[in-house]
C-alpha cells in the first residue's frame, strides 16, 4: 500500500471559503478540528488516493467541467507531458465515469421533469430511474401484440378460403420472411451502438443520411397513422358487425344496399371513435400504457381461445349448420329453418325461406327458379380436423365482385334467369378477388416488428434485447400463422371461410364459431385488441412526426416539434388525426390495409438498405454486436420489400415512391444541413474514390475536355471577396458542370493565420453561395503570394480531378502601384500556368461583368482569334451562350491575314471549320497592311522604357537606404555585444568604425550614381524589339477597338511573357496598350492541347 502525505486545509482561509474534510484522508474518524485554528496539518496517510495525485481538477466528471474548475492549471506531475491536452479533453478516468453513468432517458422525460420543475418546490420530485425493462416485457411482448392484431381476427380466415392453404402458406412465408430479414438488418444497426429513444427513424436517418432519414421516417409515420385508421376500422367493423349490429345509423331497405350503408356506418362510428381515442391520447398517454397489459392479455387469451378449440374439434365439433340452396350458401338472418316446407300441426306450411325466394307464402306463388330447381341441404359449418375437409381447402377460389360463394361438391340445377340472384340472400363476394390483393390485405398482420426498437429508451441492455427479443417474436408469429393457416383449413368448410363476415353462420365471426369456450371470448377480445392498436398507434405516430420535426430535416413541419409543456405533441397528433380520419373516410378495411402496407414495405426496405450499405462498405464505426447478419441477407430482403410492394398494388407502390422521392428531394432542397456520419456519405466517397482511380488510368478524350476551373482570387483587407463578379463569370462559363475550386492565399503561417484563413473560407464560402458557384473553396497561407498561388496551381485537385483552366482578373491597378510585387506575381502565375500545361482565363474590368440576374439583349461575343490555341476561344463563347445571362448573344470570330495571306479563302476555310465544329459564328477575316511606325509607337515605346528605367533606379536607391541602415543596425549590435564580451582581442579580430566622414562620402556616391542614371534616361534610345511589339499592340487595338467596342464581351489571344525577365514590365505595358478602349475582356491563353474536334 502506497504511503502519501495529504495536506487537510482546516477551518476557514481569509476568502472565507468553506473547506470540506478530504476524503480517503487517512485521519480518525470522529475527530473534531478547531473551526479558529487555521494552520494547515500535514497529516500521514496509507491509504491510496483513488483520485490521481489529489488534484481537485481530477475529481470533476470532466477536465474543465466546472466553474469553481475554471482558470486552475493542471499541476499534477503525472501527467504533466500532457498539461496542454488538459484544457481542451478529458482524462481517461474522467471520460469513463461519464460513460459509465449514461443514462439512455426515453422520448419526453426531459420536457416532463422540466413541467414538474414550473409546477413548483412544493411537489417532490422522484428521481428518474434508469431503464429496466428485459427482453420479455421489453421487446418481445410488445412486439407480439403489434404483429398480431385486426387482420389475424377479421380476414385470415377469408384469406385461407380464398386463397386456398397452400398459396395461403406462400402469401405468409413470403411476408413472413420479408420481416424476419428486415429484423435480422435492424438487428444489427440496433446493436451498433447506443440508439437513444427514436425507434427505427433514428436508425433509418444516422445510417442513410437525413434525405433517406426523413423520406423513410414519414412513411413510417404515414403508415403507422393509417394503421390506426384500420384498426379503428376493424373495432368498428366488430361493434357493428357482431356485438351490437342494431346500433347501425343507416340500415339498407335493400339487399344491394347493404355495402353502402356499412360504409357509412363506418364513416360515422369511426370519426366518433377516432375523436373519442385522440381525447384519450390527448389527456395523458399514461393511460393508455397501464391498458396496455390488458390489451397484451387479451390477443394472448383469443389466441389461446382458438387453440383450444380446435383440439375440441378433433373429438367434439361444434353445431353450426350452413344452409345450402343447391350448391350456394345462404345468409342465416332472416330464418330459422333450413327448410321449404315443414309440417306444423300435420299441416304443411311454407318456412320463412320461402318467403324470401317467393313473392308470397302460397304454395302457387311465383318462385325463383333457381329455388324451384334446387333443393336445401344442411351441412355443418366446423366439421372438425378428422373430418377429411382440408383436402377440399387445399386451393383457392378467386372470382369477381358479386360472385356467389358455392360448395363445389354439392349437386346443383342451374337456371336460366341469373339476373335476380343479386337481390337473393346469397352469400356473395363483396370484392373481386386475386392473389396479390390477398398480399396486400395480409401485410399488416405481419408489422409491428419496430416496437421493440421504438422502446429501446426503456430497454436494460438495448444491444442484447432488440436482436433477441424482435426475432423470437416473429418467430413465434409465423409459427401462429402457419399454424392457423393449416388449421383453418383442416377444421372449418370453405364455403364458411370464403364467408368474409359470416352471414352463413347467423352473423357471427367466423373464427369466433371455432373459438372455446365461446365466441364471445374471440369477439371481446378482438375488440379490445383493435381498440389498444389503435390507440398505441395515435400515441406513437406524433412522437415519431415530433422526433422529425425537431430534427429540422423538413422545414415546413417545425411547427408539429412544439406540444404542451410536459412535452405531448399537440400539434403533431391534431395532424395525425386529421391523417387518420382520411383512412375512416375510405371507410373499407381491405382498401386502407394496402396503403399502409406500401408505406411500412418502403421503411422496411430502407433498413435493409442501411445495413447493406454499411457492410459493404465496411466502414470503420460498423461493428455490431449482433453477429448473425449479412449483406446478401439484406439485399434479399430488400428485394423482398419491393416485389411485395408491386405485388401488392402496383398503383400504390409508385404513390408510396413517388412521395418518398418528392420528400427527399424537398429535404435535399431546402432542408438544413445534417451531418451524421450516414452511409450515404460514404457510398459517394467510395463511389468519388472509384471515380478518380479510373480517371487517372489516361487523361480526358478531346470529346470530353471542358474548363476545369481554378479560380485565384484576391482578398480584401476584412477577407472579403474583392471581386465577386469573376465567380459569377465562372458559373455562367461552367453551368454548374465539371470541377470548379475556388482558391486564395494569405500571406503568413499557418499557425499565425489560422483564425483568418478559416475566416477567409467562410468569406469565399458564402460569396459561391451568394454567385451560386458550385465547387471547392481553398485558402491556404503562406510566406508570400507568389509561392502560394504556385502551390495552388500544382496541387489543387485530386487524382484525375484536377484544373486545367486558371482565371484570373487582370491587376487594374499595377500602374499606380509603387510595389512591383502585383504585377510581377501577375507575370509568375502565367509562366506558372504556361509550364503546368494549363489553360489561362484572364478578366479585364471584371467588376463590369454581368451578374447572374442580368440577361443581355441583343449583342454579341466577340472572338479575335490570332494564333491557335487548341480552340479554347472556340468553345469558350458556346460554353457562355449556354447560360440564360448570354443566350441571345450572337458568336463573331475575327482572325487576322497578313498581305502575302488569301483573306477570301481564309474566310471560306474558316466557315467550313466552323460548320465542321457545329458552330453558329459569323466569320470575318481582317487584313492588317503593312505600314511603318508611326512617331506615336516609337515615342510611346520609349516613354515605356524610361519609366522602366527610372523605377529601377528608384527601387535600386530604395534598396541602398535600407542596406544602409541594417549596417548601421548590425554594426552597432555588434559594438555593444564586444564591450560586453571580455576584453581579450587578438590581432585577429578587427573592429570597424563607421565615422561621420565615411558617412558622408557614401551618401555623395549614392547620389552621384543616381545623377548619372537620371541623365541616362534623356540620352537613351529604344529598343528595336520593343518597338515593333508596341507597333503590333497599338495595330491590333486599332482594329479591335474599330470592329468590337460595342461587344457584350471580347476575347483575344494573350500573347506569353518574356523569356528574360528583365522584360517583364514592358510586357505588362504592351498588353495594357493592347485592351486599350475595350470595356469586358477575357485574355485566353490555351493550355497546348486540343479542346475541341471535329468528330463526332
Amino acid at each position: 500500500m502506497s504511503e502519501r502525505f495529504v495536506v487537510v486545509r482546516v477551518g476557514q482561509d481569509d476568502d472565507g471559503v468553506k473547506n470540506d474534510p478530504v476524503p480517503d484522508s487517512g485521519g480518525a474518524e470522529g475527530d473534531s478540528i478547531d473551526p479558529q485554528d487555521s494552520v494547515p496539518i500535514l497529516e500521514y496517510s496509507r491509504e491510496p488516493n483513488r483520485y490521481g495525485d489529489g488534484m481537485p481538477k481530477e475529481s470533476s466528471p470532466f477536465i474543465n467541467n466546472t466553474d469553481h474548475d475554471k482558470g486552475n492549471l493542471y499541476d499534477g506531475k503525472n501527467m504533466a507531458l500532457f498539461e496542454e491536452e488538459m484544457d481542451s479533453n478529458p482524462m481517461v478516468s474522467s471520460l469513463l465515469n461519464k460513460l459509465a453513468n449514461y443514462t439512455n432517458l426515453t422520448q419526453g422525460v426531459k420536457e416532463h421533469e422540466e413541467a414538474d420543475d414550473e409546477e413548483g418546490p412544493a411537489r417532490s420530485k422522484k428521481p428518474v430511474k434508469s431503464p429496466a425493462l428485459g427482453t420479455l416485457i421489453g421487446v418481445y411482448l410488445p412486439c407480439l401484440q403489434n404483429i398480431l392484431g385486426v387482420i389475424l381476427f377479421l380476414r385470415l380466415t377469408w384469406i385461407v378460403g380464398t386463397a386456398g392453404i397452400m398459396e395461403s402458406l406462400a402469401i405468409v412465408v413470403m411476408t413472413c420472411s420479408c420481416t424476419m430479414l428486415t429484423a435480422i438488418s435492424m438487428s444489427a444497426i440496433a446493436t451498433n451502438g447506443v440508439v437513444p429513444a427514436g425507434g427505427s427513424y433514428y436508425m433509418i436517418s444516422r445510417s442513410l443520411g437525413p434525405e433517406f432519414g426523413g423520406a423513410v421516417g414519414l412513411c413510417f409515420y404515414l403508415g403507422t397513422t393509417f394503421a390506426g385508421s384500420m384498426y379503428i376500422l376493424g373495432t368498428i367493423e366488430i361493434l357493428l358487425t357482431y356485438i351490437v349490429p342494431s346500433a347501425a345509423i343507416f340500415k339498407a331497405e335493400k339487399k344491394e344496399d347493404e355495402p353502402e350503408a356499412l360504409l357509412n356506418n363506418m364513416r360515422v362510428y369511426g370519426t366518433c371513435c377516432l375523436t373519442l381515442m385522440s381525447l384519450v391520447v390527448f389527456v395523458g398517454v399514461k393511460y393508455v400504457n397501464k391498458l396496455a397489459l390488458v390489451f397484451l392479455a387479451c390477443v394472448i387469451l383469443s389466441i389461446l381461445a382458438i387453440y383450444a378449440g380446435v383440439i375440441k374439434t378433433a373429438f367434439e365439433p361444434p353445431d353450426f349448420p350452413i344452409c345450402l340452396l343447391g350448391n350456394r350458401t345462404l345468409q342465416n338472418h332472416n330464418f330459422d329453418q333450413c327448410l321449404k316446407t315443414m309440417k306444423v300441426d300435420n299441416v304443411t306450411v311454407t318456412t320463412k325461406l320461402w318467403s324470401l325466394f317467393c313473392d308470397s307464402p302460397d304454395f302457387n306463388a311465383t318462385c325463383n327458379e333457381y329455388f324451384t330447381l334446387n333443393n336445401v341441404t344442411v351441412i355443418q359449418g366446423i366439421p372438425g380436423l378428422t373430418s377429411g375437409v382440408i383436402r377440399d381447402n387445399i386451393w383457392g377460389d378467386y372470382g369477381p365482385k358479386g360472385m356467389l360463394v358455392e360448395n363445389k361438391h354439392q349437386m346443383s340445377e342451374p337456371a336460366a334467369d341469373t339476373s335476380q340472384d343479386i337481390y337473393m340472400p346469397y352469400v356473395a363476394n363483396d370484392i373481386t378477388t386475386f392473389f396479390t390483393l390477398l398480399v396486400g390485405i395480409y401485410f399488416p398482420s405481419v408489422t409491428g416488428i419496430m416496437a421493440g426498437s421504438n422502446r429501446s429508451g426503456d430497454l436494460r441492455d438495448a444491444q442484447k434485447s432488440i436482436p433477441i427479443g424482435t426475432i423470437m417474436a416473429i418467430a413465434t408469429t409465423t409459427f401462429i400463422y402457419i399454424s392457423s393457416v393449416i388449421l383453418f383449413g383442416a377444421c372449418i368448410e370453405g364455403v364458411v371461410l370464403r364467408d368474409k363476415f359470416g352471414d352463413s353462420v347467423k352473423g357471427n365471426l367466423v373464427i369466433g364459431i371455432l373459438a372455446w369456450p365461446s365466441p364471445w371470448v374471440i369477439v371481446i377480445g378482438s375488440f379490445f385488441s383493435c381498440c389498444g392498436a389503435g390507440l398505441q398507434s395515435l400515441t406513437g405516430a406524433p412522437r415519431l412526426l415530433q422526433a422529425i420535426a425537431r430534427d429540422g430535416i423538413v422545414p415546413f413541419l417545425q411547427v408539429f416539434g412544439h406540444g404542451k409543456a410536459n412535452g405531448e405533441p399537440t400539434w403533431a397528433l391534431l395532424l395525425t388525426g386529421g391523417i387518420c380520419e382520411i383512412g375512416i373516410l375510405i371507410a373499407s378495411l381491405d382498401a386502407v390495409a394496402p396503403i399502409l402496407s406500401m408505406f411500412f414495405l418502403m421503411c422496411y426496405l430502407f433498413v435493409n438498405l442501411a445495413c447493406a450499405l454499411q457492410t459493404l462498405l465496411c466502414t470503420p464505426n460498423w461493428r455490431p454486436r449482433f453477429k448473425f447478419y449479412h449483406w446478401a441477407l439484406s439485399f434479399l430482403g430488400a428485394s423482398l420489400c419491393v416485389s411485395l410492394m408491386f405485388i401488392s398494388s402496383w398503383y400504390y407502390a409508385l404513390v408510396a415512391m413517388l412521395i418518398a422521392g418528392c420528400i427527399y428531394k424537398y429535404i435535399e432542397y431546402r432542408g438544413a444541413e445534417k451531418e451524421w456520419g450516414d452511409g450515404i456519405r460514404g457510398l459517394s466517397l467510395n463511389a468519388a474514390r472509384y471515380a478518380l482511380i479510373r480517371l487517372e488510368e489516361a487523361p480526358p478524350h478531346t470529346k470530353n475536355w471542358r474548363p476545369q476551373m481554378l479560380v485565384l482570387l484576391n482578398l480584401e483587407s476584412d477577407h472579403t471577396v474583392k471581386h465577386p463578379r469573376l465567380l459569377s463569370f465562372c458559373t455562367q462559363l461552367k453551368a454548374g458542370k465539371g470541377l470548379t475550386i475556388v482558391g486564395s492565399v494569405l500571406q503568413g503561417t499557418y499557425m499565425i493565420k489560422e483564425d483568418e484563413v478559416k475566416k477567409a473560407e467562410q468569406n469565399v464560402k458564402s460569396s459561391m453561395a451568394t454567385e451560386r458557384t458550385k465547387g471547392f473553396c481553398h485558402v491556404v497561407a503562406s510566406s508570400n503570394l507568389r509561392d502560394g498561388f504556385s502551390h495552388l496551381i500544382q496541387t489543387a485537385g485530386l487524382g484525375g480531378m484536377k484544373h486545367n483552366t486558371v482565371l484570373m482578373a487582370w491587376p487594374g491597378t499595377w500602374k499606380q502601384s509603387n510595389d512591383p510585387v502585383s504585377w510581377k506575381n501577375f507575370i509568375e502565375t502565367v509562366r506558372e500556368t504556361t509550364a503546368a500545361n494549363q489553360a489561362l482565363l484572364v478578366a479585364k474590368n471584371v467588376d463590369s461583368f454581368p451578374t447572374n440576374t442580368d440577361r443581355l439583349g441583343e449583342g454579341t461575343i466577340d472572338v479575335w482569334w490570332i494564333v491557335h490555341d487548341g480552340g479554347l476561344l472556340m468553345l469558350l463563347p458556346f460554353l457562355l451562350r449556354q447560360h440564360k445571362v448570354w443566350r441571345k448573344c450572337k458568336m463573331r470570330i475575327f482572325t487576322v491575314a497578313n498581305m502575302d495571306d488569301n483573306s477570301i479563302q481564309m474566310k471560306k476555310d474558316l466557315q467550313m471549320f466552323l460548320y465542321h465544329l457545329r458552330l453558329d459564328a459569323e466569320v470575318e477575316v481582317v487584313e492588317m497592311h503593312d505600314s511603318d511606325i508611326s512617331a506615336f509607337t516609337y515615342e510611346k515605346t520609349l516613354v515605356m522604357e524610361q519609366r522602366s528605367q527610372m523605377l529601377k533606379q528608384m527601387q535600386l536607391s530604395r534598396t541602398e537606404r535600407e542596406r544602409e541602415a541594417q549596417l548601421i543596425h548590425d554594426r552597432n549590435t555588434a559594438s555593444h555585444a564586444a564591450l560586453n564580451d571580455k576584453p581579450d582581442t587578438g590581432p585577429d579580430r578587427v573592429h570597424m568604425t563607421w565615422t561621420k566622414d565615411k558617412f558622408l562620402s557614401e551618401r555623395n556616391r549614392n547620389r552621384s550614381e543616381v545623377n548619372m542614371g537620371v541623365r541616362d534616361l534623356f540620352n537613351m534610345k529604344p529598343n528595336q524589339s520593343n518597338v515593333r511589339r508596341m507597333h503590333t499592340a497599338v495595330k491590333l487595338n486599332e482594329v479591335v477597338v474599330n470592329r468590337s467596342q460595342g461587344a457584350h464581351l471580347v476575347l483575344l489571344n494573350m500573347p506569353g511573357p518574356p523569356k528574360n525577365r528583365s522584360g517583364d514590365e514592358n510586357y505588362m505595358e504592351f498588353l495594357e496598350v493592347l485592351l486599350e478602349g475595350l470595356n469586358r475582356v477575357l485574355l485566353v491563353r490555351g493550355g497546348g492541347r486540343e479542346v475541341i474536334t471535329i468528330y463526332s
